[in-house]
């Protein structure tokens, strides 16, 4: 990979460039994979099922192209620019529209801004894939700190109002005074932090997969009880229901990285078939029929996880649920910035807890797409992107 220098202050030309040897060592590690065992007929009922990974991880050694997919990134200009000590990498797409908005994309985890391929050209160009050319976008896309080619973080505490703050940095580095900020996942509790850091700049917020947790101060308020707001508004990292009970049957990865990122990090960090099948629950669907979430394909999936593999970032992303508060996840206070929720199938977003937190103006509900509705259901994403911002100008 390029650009292992950085000055602050400076911004440099990126291009993804992965050593041959990295890519056979891959290959050598998934050949060598040591199987565990698997009870009989449970599915995925007790984890990422055994035949499903199997399968998985031989199209990964045998059938997946990564030079491909690393020359359809490299088709969009990148960039690293040093920011509170930390390198960041960034795609920046400016639109051939002059009065374009600036749109700062924020994606989550186990995600990467492979996520936003999809839908970057419909944004930044809409005449040319049949929009309006007024609704066109300039789109900024960083790299989590600690996630993929923005990682390993090299300091502690970056936590989701140093990466706000990090942003707004950002932004202001490249030029724009007045910007929107959209994310979903982490993004989506990341892109309000932007704005309640720096409401002067920020024109709105757009958020998908909308982690809703109670605070202090929402607890006994609204409609329901704070334990029943709890249970109905958690959708971290993917969730795909919206019960108490269906979110503790799936907590134990945040758990873990909230705790002990460090020792999930050898694992992660040896094996490609662990960050595989970690990775992997939250790109499927957890029901059997995978009816209820639109697929993902497996090109897709496999280029997110393998940028977490060859930037052995596994750690230090995990340590984004360690290094932010819980007043991170459920921000005291109601945000004075314009925000959109876009709910896809699968989130569990509370929209009460929603109206507290933040100041929503737009709350739109889909039957199709996904907890990854860039990836799962991009035109209704930019459709929903282009109607708030157009309402905002």
């Amino acid at each position: 990979m390029t650009d292992t220098a950085h000055r602050p202050a400076e911004i440099r030309p990126f291009r993804i460039e992965v050593a041959q040897t990295d890519l056979d060592d891959l290959r050598d590690r998934l050949a060598r994979t040591r199987w565990p065992d698997e009870l009989p007929g449970v599915g995925w009922s007790y984890g990422v099922a055994l035949d499903d990974l199997q399968d998985l991880a031989t199209y990964w050694r045998d059938g997946y192209d990564w030079r491909a997919w690393e020359a359809r990134l490299n088709a969009h200009p990148q960039f690293t620019t040093e920011i509170d000590g930390e390198a960041i990498h960034f795609l920046h797409v400016r639109s051939p529209e002059p009065d374009a908005v600036p749109l700062l994309l924020t994606h989550g985890w186990p995600g990467s801004v492979v996520e936003f391929l999809h839908i970057i050209g419909p944004l930044t160009d809409p005449r040319a894939h049949g929009g309006d050319p007024a609704d066109a976008f300039h789109v900024v896309a960083p790299a989590l700190p600690g996630f993929g080619f923005s990682g390993p973080t090299r300091s502690a505490g970056w936590g989701f109002t140093r990466v706000a703050r990090a942003w707004a940095e950002l932004m202001r580095r490249l030029g724009y005074g007045r910007y929107v900020a959209q994310g979903g996942d982490m993004g989506g509790l990341i892109s309000p932090w932007v704005g309640r850091v720096d409401p002067k700049h920020v024109l709105g917020v757009h958020v998908n997969a909308l982690i809703t947790l109670a605070g202090e101060d929402d607890w006994g308020a609204g409609e329901g009880s704070g334990e029943d707001d709890w249970g109905a508004g958690d959708g971290s990292g993917g969730e795909a229901g919206s019960d108490a009970g269906d979110w503790q049957e799936r907590s134990g990865y945040a758990q873990i990285q909230s705790t002990r990122p460090q020792t999930l990090a050898y694992g992660l960090t040896d094996s490609p078939v662990g960050v595989l099948a970690w990775n992997l629950e939250w790109f499927v669907d957890y029901d059997p029929a995978r009816t209820l979430q639109t697929t993902i394909d497996r090109d897709l999936i496999l280029t997110n996880i393998a940028i977490y593999w060859l930037t052995a970032t596994s750690g230090s992303s995990a340590r984004l649920y360690k290094e932010s508060t819980m007043e991170e996840w459920a921000p005291k206070g109601r945000s004075t910035v314009p925000t959109a929720v876009a709910v896809f199938p699968g989130d569990g977003t509370s929209r009460s807890i929603a109206e507290r937190q933040h100041h929503l103006v737009r709350w739109t509900e889909y039957d199709r797409g996904g907890h990854f509705a860039a990836l799962q259901a991009p035109d209704l994403l930019v459709d929903d992107i282009r109607a708030f911002v157009r309402d905002l100008r």
